[in-house]
């Protein structure tokens, strides 16, 4: 290169030009991420002066390259540059990012310009910053106005009275643009430029704004003025709420649009924390039962979601009352719902109500529903139910639960579908904690013993992880009375896949029993498997051996006089793969 030989202080810059006209993409992307190398090389006043107008006048690559530029010129590159008192000279090129078509590009390049405002002095603020907000709202191209409406709570604050006024004109008039999408950024930014200006403006201009937003044409910008709606009343006084912000969310909850339904369904403990609860009582309750009733499933799912985070929230003096009159009877209603997902949403979250509405009330009325639910056709229902089965314990007791649901349980565990058998089984050691020993022992241990002979390899497999668990839970003593009898008798079965299950299960063991039980108990049946009819057996007793030693289970004497023997003894089987095995043993304990 004739300039690498001409002028060594222009290489940089050169080999930059260089590597982003190579067709190579991912060789552009290694050299925007060198940006800071080069930077450094050519110190902060030829990075102000060459390298980012150099920069800027490239913004034409693919969005890959751009999205890396954006990246790079934040905050962290400020440094760079000569720190605060030079931030502006980073904004040109970050301001042609903003205008770009792609939308991940602007997005990233408006992050860097919000993490490069609060870096501002004052005077930079008014003079550099707030012109670029403004090119961007008023430019020609939607995809600038866009951008601009996520850097107006960042310069608002820190600007003059007038200029503030101006930029309240500015989000206006971009809140009535003719695109949609710009109406759509305008108001996803809405709630946070709200929090940005003060209280009488807010209830001016912004309330103006979110009734605006709210009744847009399109429900893309409707349902993104439901956000807002959080944001705006979180931040009323709670005397303004009722005139100011209820009108509107009354409207919302009534969409003709599932879409904008839905949205309120998804925000509405954050509605019911905004608006306090005297409104929550009087209307959002009213509200709530609407949307459990809603006749589309995702509007159904997204209220049966905060089915107990909403009840939780309610009055305390009232909370009963409500949930028993208004909420129950739509409960009951979904628990046979048609819709899967609205089925299983629901049963994710119902147990967690047997806390709220107490001992009595449980039994009598959900209870049933949840008995109705471990019977539901769909598997994800059923163990959404057993995942929260510990909410009920702690209502009604082990008794009164051991009682009910367990029968339903047991009844899944032996399902026909082997799907539904593998997930039950995840779920024992969550029914173990909560039934005790004791009662674990005489309702569900037999099954999970059952398990280990199951027709399908997967429920072997996680059968013995589950008995792992169990040990870990209820100690070596408890494995050395209860599970390793009929375990290791496994290993005096006729079918060579079940004394293979008791090498498997023997593996885990090891790692949870006590050194004392291993020996006594487990090492013994390993041993006498080493002369089992069947290769596949014996070369897995090589690697057992391996495992036990490995988990530091097999002591020097027994090494030595037992263990190595028998790995000798196989190393000259007639199969070759158990001669693989025990040699590769014999290695590893060497």
């Amino acid at each position: 290169m004739a300039t690498q030989d001409g002028d060594d202080s222009l290489y940089p810059i050169a080999v930059l030009i260089d590597e982003l006209r190579n067709d190579d993409l991912q060789l552009r992307l290694n050299s925007i991420k060198k940006l800071s190398t080069i930077a450094l090389a050519l110190g902060e006043e030829r990075t102000r002066s060459e390298l980012i107008p150099f920069l800027t006048d490239t913004v034409d690559d693919e969005d890959e390259v751009l999205w890396a530029l954006a990246e790079q010129l934040s905050i962290t590159f400020l440094p760079l540059v000569g720190g605060k008192a030079f931030v502006h000279v980073l904004l040109p090129p970050l301001e042609s990012l903003a205008n770009v078509e792609e939308t991940v590009v602007r997005d990233k390049a408006v992050e860097s310009l919000r993490s490069l405002a609060a870096e501002h002095l004052p005077t930079d603020m008014e003079h550099h910053f707030l012109p670029l907000v403004k090119r961007l709202a008023t430019g020609d191209w939607f995809t600038s106005r866009t951008s601009a409406c996520g850097l107006f709570s960042v310069c608002y604050p820190r600007v003059s009275e007038p200029l503030k006024g101006e930029l309240i004109q500015l989000f206006h008039s971009l809140c009535h643009d003719d695109t949609p999408m710009v109406r759509r950024a305008a108001a996803g930014k809405l709630g946070e430029f709200a929090k940005a200006v003060e209280l009488e403006k807010m209830r001016t201009e912004m309330v103006s704004l979110y009734t605006t937003l709210a009744d847009d044409e399109q429900d893309s910008v409707r349902l993104l003025a439901v956000e807002a709606c959080v944001a705006v009343a979180g931040l009323l006084p709670r005397a303004d709420i009722e005139p100011l912000a209820m009108p509107t969310l009354r409207q919302a909850i009534q969409d003709k649009s599932w879409r904008v339904r839905y949205m309120v369904a998804d925000k509405f403990t954050e509605l019911q924390n905004a608006v306090g609860p005297e409104i929550t009582k009087n209307e959002l309750v009213k509200a709530f039962r609407d949307l459990l009733r809603d006749q589309e499933a995702e509007v159904k799912t997204a209220a049966a979601l905060k089915l107990k985070e909403f009840s939780d929230g309610l009055p305390k003096d009232t909370r009963e009352t409500l949930i028993m009159t208004m909420i129950i009877p739509c409960v009951k209603d979904l628990v046979t719902d048609p819709n899967t997902h609205v089925k299983s949403a629901l049963a994710s979250k119902i147990m967690g109500l047997s806390p709220i509405l107490g001992k009595d009330n449980t039994i009598e009325h959900l209870l049933p529903l949840f008995l109705l639910q471990l019977k539901d056709e769909c598997p994800e229902v059923r163990l959404n139910i057993i995942s929260n089965l510990d909410c009920v314990n702690q209502v009604i007791g082990i008794n009164q639960l051991s009682q009910t649901l367990l029968p339903a349980i047991v009844e899944l565990a032996e399902d026909n579908k082997w799907r539904v058998r593998l997930a039950i089984i995840e779920y024992m050691p969550l029914l173990a904690s909560q039934l005790g020993m004791e009662l674990f022992n005489e309702r569900l241990n037999s099954l999970c013993m059952s398990w280990l002979m199951d027709s399908v390899y997967a429920v072997r497999e996680a059968a013995i992880v589950n008995l792992k668990k169990l040990v870990e839970k209820f100690g070596s003593d408890w494995a050395q009375t209860t599970i390793l009898p009929p375990v290791l008798g496994l290993a005096q079965d006729h079918n060579y896949l079940h004394r293979l299950t008791t090498l498997f299960t023997i593996n885990l063991l090891g790692e949870v029993c006590s050194k004392d039980v291993v020996h006594k108990n487990l090492l013994p049946i390993v041993f006498n498997l080493a002369e089992d009819q069947v290769a596949n057996v014996r070369f897995n007793v090589c690697k057992t051996l391996v495992k036990l030693f490995g988990a530091a289970q097999i002591d020097g004497e027994t090494l030595n006089t037992k263990v190595k023997p028998i790995l000798e003894k196989l190393n000259q089987d007639s199969d070759y793969d158990v001669q693989y095995f025990a040699e590769e043993a014999l290695s590893s304990l060497a």
